[in-house]
């Protein structure tokens, strides 16, 4: 299940190169717009505002449900890929539904709405604090539904990529993460990349992170280990 970052975004169809990529490597990819997505009125794209939040990842969820009734997938196997806004999402899938996947995979992304809002760059801060809520406000509530907070009941292996000079969500969200997830023996790979900013733009750094993330399923999701 691909989500899409923003959360101010929507999945079109059109050609992604790395969709094209997981479908050559045998994964079918579902890439759906979940409430809070745009292109489909106001209403819709703030259904995710502040302490709405989770609902959107209930749709992610819902949405595997949907996808363990489809004839062709195997439900066992479902896993959760995004990046940026999508990384959170991601995470909150992984801790709040748990039994729903077999791997996740997260790309620059939240793990912590508190921390992200503390060491983000100031110029984004306001501008994202009107979606997620503000630190003076609503710090209560972020910290509940913080991915961070409740990694005692994710199960499933993890791969995290992220880039050492992002300026919107810093490198301490993924070191945090990494930490607390090896200190509770949950299987997780990481991987920084030093000369990139938000996404991975550049093709030698592509050649290195997509090979690594289909290496990481075919080990942890299609029961193929690469290094035997």
């Amino acid at each position: 299940m691909y989500v899409h970052g923003g959360p101010e975004a929507q999945f079109t169809p059109y050609f992604n190169f790395l969709i094209q990529y997981f479908a050559a490597n045998g994964y079918a990819v579902l890439a759906p717009n979940v409430r809070g997505s745009t292109g489909y009125g106001k209403a819709y794209s703030h259904l995710d505002d502040v302490k709405k939040r989770m609902d959107s990842v209930a749709d992610l969820a819902h949405a595997a449900y949907w996808l363990k009734e489809q004839p062709g997938i195997d439900g066992d196997k479902l896993v959760a890929y995004g990046g940026s806004y999508g990384g959170f999402m991601v995470l909150a899938a992984l801790t709040h539904y748990p039994d729903l996947w077999a791997a996740g995979v997260n790309i620059v992304g939240i793990s912590n709405l508190v921390t992200f809002l503390e060491n983000t760059s100031l110029y984004r801060r306001a501008h994202r604090e009107a979606e997620y809520g503000s630190l003076e406000k609503d710090r209560q509530f972020l910290e509940s539904i913080a991915p961070i907070n409740h990694l005692d009941k994710i199960a499933a292996p993890l791969m995290v990529v992220h880039s050492a000079n992002d300026p919107r969500v810093p490198l301490g969200e993924a070191e945090q993460l990494v930490e607390a997830l090896k200190a509770r023996d949950i299987p997780v790979e990481f991987l920084v990349i030093e000369d990139e900013g938000h996404s991975i733009v550049k093709y030698k750094n592509k050649k290195i992170v997509y090979p690594a993330i289909v290496a990481f399923l075919e080990k942890y999701v299609a029961g193929q280990d690469p290094d035997k």
